[in-house]
């Protein structure tokens, strides 16, 4: 394991560990998950390879998100089949220090996924990482581990993907896999469980919770199969419930500065037009089952939605498709439904139809979650076709495709007015962040882009396949 003692950047840097500098942005997608930028810096107009670039540093592979805390920027990354946690001084780029996750064997991950893909969070006083094949790591801002608590590889072939949340002197993840899945709450400083509630119920999904204020209780709000649940801060307890949405989750919600909360679901195969249907395990068995042994074994099962999802509908991974699994995954199917709610406080117990002001079911994402700005939302969803709706009321502003036309998987990031979108194939489109909403600018960054950019004090630090950007207006 490469390391560069933090003190010595004392001495060069001239700062002191753990001081602040301005706007941080502490997790996935900012402060709370907002993915805006509070600053009144201003930001570029136009990005790109030679477009008003700060600095720029080779990284090695890696899907996490740049996070932002006082002088210092973490990250993932994997290398040599290693994991590490960084961090790079926030003004330079350079490399403060590393630290490795040893683990005993790496997971599975999607073909497009990474060992290293769910982002770090940091508080100015520890910097916590999870790595879906070895668990979790807590560091002070020197790289000196202060504890870890081991998990995983679970059992989901496309890898762990929500990321960690710092709240006071809490710790708390949320993992939804095949089996097994669960929330629960850690002491940041040691480790020790608070609370652990479990999710049994949930498939896996890979949303990133968020928390709300809902009549003065902090709560966690998480989205899943079927159904959205808030959970206690303090104890983990079960506070209210929203049914009727999608059967994967990868989007994360957001709060508005009114309180009312957004929170968009959509998954393959539950639109209202293009739904996903199987018969009945009686029906499909009967043809199906050639050995007699009353499940289904891959090749026994027909092409179609089944046979593409088979990892999926085999939740212990036993190698077959038995009849609980069978019509668990059927009702799924029947019962999902893609959609986006808008929620007001207030609500306790099944609130599905007393709370949701609004609803939203169409061009909505599959992965990038949407930004709200001055009371609009923005998405963009794969072709690159941009939505912006009004928050109060869930009405379409303005829809229409930018110049990157590829799929997105990192999530719009917002700031001095300006919304900032990367495709996969590194497309960069900025736009202006008003309701009839226009293309500002638009470049090829020549690099694969997975990873959600951060802001911070008039700073875009833009994570590619092999690069960690930051651009900036010329001083």
């Amino acid at each position: 394991m490469r390391r560069i003692v933090l003190a010595l950047a004392v001495v060069l840097l001239g700062w002191p560990i753990g001081a602040g500098r301005g706007e941080d942005w502490p997790q996935f997608r900012g402060l709370n998950g907002c993915a805006r930028s509070t600053s009144s810096a201003p930001l570029p107009d136009e990005v790109g390879p030679e477009k008003n670039v700060a600095w720029k540093i080779e990284l090695p592979p890696g899907i996490s998100s740049p996070i932002v805390s006082g002088q210092q920027i973490f990250l993932t990354t994997e290398r040599d089949e290693r994991l590490f946690t960084v961090a790079l001084d926030r003004a330079t780029g350079r490399m403060l220090w590393e630290a490795e996750a040893p683990h005993q064997g790496l997971e599975k991950v999607h073909t497009i996924g990474s060992h290293a893909q769910s982002t770090p969070t940091a508080d100015g006083d520890v910097v916590a990482s999870f790595f879906g094949s070895c668990g979790l790591f807590v560091y002070d801002l020197g790289g000196k581990l202060l504890w870890k608590l081991p998990m995983g590889p679970f059992k989901n072939d496309f890898g762990a993907g929500s990321s960690p949340l710092l709240v006071g002197e809490r710790l708390i993840l949320c993992q939804d896999h095949d089996t097994d899945s669960f929330l629960m709450a850690l002491d940041k400083r040691t480790g020790q469980m608070l609370w652990r509630v479990g999710r049994d119920e949930f498939p896996r999904g890979y949303a990133t919770p968020v928390l709300w204020n809902n009549d003065g209780h902090t709560q966690i709000v998480v989205p899943g199969t079927l159904r959205i649940v808030a959970y206690d801060l303090e104890t983990g307890a079960e506070a209210w419930t929203i049914t009727g949405v999608a059967r994967i989750v990868n989007m994360s919600p957001s709060v508005g500065p009114d309180g009312t909360l957004f929170i968009p679901t959509w998954s393959p195969g539950a639109d209202q037009e293009d739904r996903i249907h199987v018969e009945p395990f009686e029906a499909t068995i009967a043809d199906a089952d050639r050995n007699g042994n009353q499940a289904l074994e891959l090749d026994e099962v027909p092409d179609g939605p089944l046979k593409q999802r088979f990892d999926q509908i085999d939740r212990d991974k036993s190698g077959q498709i038995t009849q609980v699994e069978y019509e668990s995954m059927r009702r799924v199917f029947d019962e999902a439904k893609n959609v986006m709610v808008a929620v007001r406080p207030g609500g306790h117990g099944d609130i599905t139809d007393t709370h949701v002001t609004w609803r939203y079911d169409r061009m909505l994402p599959y992965v990038p979650s949407p930004v709200l700005v001055d009371g609009y939302l923005f998405m963009v969803k794969n072709g690159g076709i941009v939505s912006c709706l009004d928050a109060a009321t869930g009405k379409p502003a303005k829809q229409g495709r930018v110049s990157g036309t590829a799929n997105y998987y990192a999530s719009p990031v917002s700031g001095d007015g300006k919304v900032y979108l990367f495709s996969e194939r590194g497309e960069a489109t900025v736009l202006a962040a008003v309701p009839k909403w226009r293309e500002l600018s638009t470049a090829q960054l020549g690099e694969s882009i997975m990873a959600t950019p951060a802001i911070a004090d008039g700073r875009l630090y833009v994570r590619t396949a092999g690069h960690l950007y930051c651009f900036a207006r010329p001083e």
